[in-house]
């Protein structure tokens, strides 16, 4: 078999008279695990494939094939065990952009246990959080943060003894998994699964309450064949960048699945700090040939220079994670001939809405929806809009079954949260958006973040978009604020770059912007400048601790 076609003995594609993919569904059998299945048989097919290019600040560099991916996290697996880690259990990998982290994972998986990614930004309360809500029984932690302390204490705290390993050093009280793995057997026995065991589990960002447990199953993986071949159109002989670390989910939307299944090669930059000449001279020396990473980098890379660096490896980029800016779309295509594509998706699920492969675009577009789902947008009364209309993005399940290849099995030991999404017989993602003529989908905001003034229906996004276009705005955050008159107004939160200072003039200085650059009944009627806006540990600006914070200012006024 050819490892460019190897993806395909899992899946069916259609696709219309133009070449573009109208149809997908996942044939694998029930028993489908990616580490036997799509790891160890390309180590058996291509042993030298190219997998794996790492590097790091240091100018460390590894080059990895499927081989040593198979033989590593057949190790791996095999020291999971030989500690006492089963079938079922919760180990959380806290690896950074490690490459450890690659075997760790498969290992898990071929044992069957619940690998749980996370980042090394977490503390010791988010750690003791984790340990309680998924009775997690084990911990691999890198050396390279201080995490191992956080871990240690809330262990302490919560009076329960952990199966704890280390990479890249080691640590009183911790099996040190590098000098441990090359001990271990290179064969064992396949553990049986069905694609309804758990085997990724994400707590989400929660940017409202405590995280939820997203619990995906065995099928999970296949989903990602669409967001690697059709939307991120990996070449299987090149190298593909997504910027991600591994504690969170697009970690296993750029870095493991979708690119393997596809037979491509890998580029991993394990870094501390982004810094936008490293990155794009990376690219340049690594000859990497598809990328993919949210808008804020490229509006970054535009300020960098990108016209400074080689990037003719460059063939393909996509983008997610958060809203595209025209404008940030029209200046990298003008400076490098590349158009992003962007991409819409969630934890809960793979890839929902994109601009595919081959697919016609408009820049600031999701795309269109995934043939693997559904996907329509509904009223509040549950009926699919008209163009232009505002609507919730919504998933159908095709045969009335909410097992859906890519979608989460549920929110694991949260049977009121996984109800409250999956309500009326589809799944609600909580985002809004509104199609055009064409079918092309424009996002609007969450549901919870809408602002309705004076009859508008005004989405945060579209507000901050006009924002950061002017010079003095570093970051914003857009929320509604009551009003007895219009019901809300909007409100702008925003950080300023160096060289502006806070005024009155300059408040008004950018609601005449506004109001100029986009519709005037979008303009903030309030504008407060702050040192910083409220996030989430993993970025995410928190519009619902602003929106708090103003209702308790109200309330003592």
């Amino acid at each position: 078999m050819n490892v460019k076609d190897f993806y395909k003995q899992f899946c069916q594609e259609g696709f219309d008279a133009e070449g573009r993919l109208n149809h997908f569904e996942v044939t694998a059998s029930d028993d489908f695990n990616f580490a036997y299945d799509v790891v160890d048989e390309i180590a058996k097919l291509e042993p030298e494939r190219r997998a794996m290019v790492w590097t790091n600040e240091r100018g460390e560099e590894r080059l990895f094939s499927f081989q040593d991916i198979s033989q590593y996290s057949t190790q791996a697996a095999n020291l999971f065990k030989a500690a006492g880690i089963c079938k079922g259990d919760a180990v959380m990998l806290i690896l950074k952009r490690n490459y450890q982290f690659w075997f760790a994972i498969l290992g898990l998986h071929k044992i069957g246990a619940v690998a749980i990614p996370a980042t090394h930004l977490l503390t010791k309360k988010d750690i003791e959080y984790r340990i309680q809500s998924a009775n997690i029984k084990g911990v691999i932690c890198t050396s390279e943060c201080e995490s191992h302390a956080f871990i240690d204490a809330a262990e302490q705290e919560l009076g329960v003894q952990l199966i704890k390993f280390s990479a890249m050093g080691s640590f009183p009280g911790y099996i040190d998994f590098d000098a441990e793995l090359v001990k271990q057997p290179l064969e064992i026995q396949r553990v049986p699964i069905t694609k309804t065991d758990g085997m990724l589990l994400y707590f989400t960002s929660g940017t409202t309450g405590n995280p939820k447990m997203v619990l995906h199953g065995y099928h999970y993986p296949l989903a990602h064949i669409v967001t690697a071949v059709h939307w991120q159109n990996v070449d299987p002989d090149g190298l593909h960048l997504t910027l991600a670390e591994t504690g969170w989910g697009k970690a296993a939307w750029g870095k493991l699945y979708g690119q393997w299944l596809a037979g491509a090669g890998i580029f991993v930059y394990d870094f501390e700090k982004f810094v936008p000449a490293d990155v794009l001279a990376l690219i340049e020396k690594y000859r990497i040939t598809t990328f993919c990473a949210p808008p804020t980098i490229f509006r970054f890379f535009i300020k960098e220079g990108i016209a400074n660096y080689d990037l003719s490896s460059l063939k393909y980029v996509t983008i997610a994670g958060e809203a595209l800016n025209e404008e940030v779309y029209r200046r990298f295509k003008e400076l490098t001939g590349l158009s992003l594509m962007e991409g819409f998706g969630q934890t809960e699920t793979t890839l929902t809405v994109a601009n595919l492969v081959g697919n016609p675009t408009k820049p600031g577009s999701m795309g269109r929806p995934s043939p693997l789902y559904d996907v329509d947008l509904i009223d509040e009364n549950g009926n699919s809009t008209q163009p232009g209309q505002v609507g919730e993005i919504i998933v159908r399940p095709r045969n009335g079954s909410q097992l859906i290849p890519g979608m989460f099995l549920c929110y694991s030991s949260d049977e009121q949260n996984t109800d409250r999404v999956w309500r009326n017989g589809v799944y609600h993602t909580g985002d809004t958006a509104y199609r055009d003529e064409d079918g092309f989908f424009w996002y609007v905001g969450r549901t919870d973040d809408i602002i309705k003034s004076s009859g508008y229906r005004i989405g945060p996004f579209e507000v901050e978009s006009v924002l950061m276009e002017h010079p003095a705005v570093l970051e914003c955050a857009v929320t509604g604020a009551p009003d007895e008159i219009r019901g809300q107004v909007v409100k702008a939160t925003i950080v300023l770059t160096s060289k502006y200072q806070p005024s009155e003039e300059l408040k008004k200085e950018i609601q005449n912007f506004v109001k100029k650059t986009t519709a005037p009944y979008k303009y903030p009627r309030i504008v407060e400048f702050v040192d910083e806006l409220p996030k989430t540990i993993s970025g995410k600006i928190r519009r619902v601790e602003i929106v708090e914070r103003d209702k308790e200012r109200a309330g003592k006024a």
